[in-house]
């Protein structure tokens, strides 16, 4: 229902690049330049400086760029409250979810989510927590939902579920005969954790942080990039990982992998949703509000 040209220029703008906002639009790079000189035409203003093959906002495109993101925003509001009136919903939501929530808690919530409302068609990012926050304040997605540790003061957390980091080792490991370890031995470990940015590493710094312990002093032989690497890294080594309990129970199910306890305490954390404070509504507020009751069902 929203002006498509606003769109094209609020992804050119993002972008800074005409061929970008063309493959993130599905549409062709002439058509791109097209949507950009009709807005410029219109408002007899230049809206990009062209700098060689370079592009940067005008202090017109600045204007029109804040102004734009407000207009489609509440183009998805008012297709929001109208579908109310039917009890339907329709429209695009872009999710964006850490590794782990990426990997093994929401795909069976979008399974059950698109089986409901087909007429809503989702689109979803995966990367680190500290990057899900950084493209929610971009509004490359409208919805995040992220591991651990609140970072920004002008994102709105809401708490969806708890989970626990666990310390894991394959079954075929030395360090497997153990049962319980003490967090002051962890230095003395072979680790493999996840990446910087990561909430795992996160959570796991500070809740090592009441004891001394800081992520410096651990004997990290690797930091990789998801969990799954991690997994595969493990069966082939005397590492030990620390990872989500919700990752590892078929492996440990399996034989594959064994849990050790902590002897101090356990590692908890929370997945949370995180929304623009004042978008609260839309189908972003729609996805929420169906995930955290499908949550209360499992």
């Amino acid at each position: 229902m929203s002006d498509f040209r606003l769109k094209a220029f609020i992804s050119v703008a993002k972008n800074l690049s005409f061929t970008k906002a063309s493959k993130e639009l599905y549409i062709s790079q002439p058509a791109i330049t097209r949507h950009i000189q009709e807005l410029e035409a219109k408002y007899h203003i230049a809206l990009f400086e062209r700098m060689g093959n370079k592009i940067k906002l005008t202090r017109a495109g600045e204007i029109l760029l804040e102004h734009s993101e407000r207009i489609v925003e509440d183009y998805k509001r008012l297709e929001y409250d109208l579908h109310l009136l039917t009890n339907t919903y329709a429209g695009e939501l872009r999710i964006g979810a850490s590794t782990t929530i990426a990997q093994y808690v929401l795909p069976a919530v979008l399974a059950k989510f698109v089986d409901k409302f087909p007429d809503v068609k989702i689109s979803l990012l995966n990367s680190n927590s500290r990057q899900i926050e950084s493209a929610l304040g971009e509004h490359r997605i409208d919805l995040g939902m992220v591991e651990g540790i609140q970072h920004t003061p002008n994102i709105k957390y809401t708490v969806f579920m708890q989970d626990e980091l666990v310390a894991v080792v394959s079954n075929r490991s030395k360090l497997s005969r153990r049962d319980e370890i003490s967090l002051c031995e962890l230095p003395h470990i072979p680790l493999v954790l996840r990446e910087q940015g990561s909430g795992t590493l996160d959570v796991l710094e500070a809740a090592l942080l009441p004891y001394s312990i800081k992520l410096s002093y651990l004997n990290v032989q690797m930091f990789l990039g998801s969990t799954e690497s991690i997994k595969r890294y493990l069966e082939h080594s005397d590492c030990m990982g620390i990872v989500s309990f919700r990752a590892i129970q078929q492996e440990v199910l399996e034989g594959k992998l064994k849990i050790i306890d902590f002897k101090e305490c356990r590692i908890e954390r929370n997945f949370s949703f995180i929304q623009q404070y004042g978008q609260d509504t839309g189908l972003a507020a729609a996805f929420i509000q169906f995930a955290m009751h499908y949550n209360k069902e499992i």
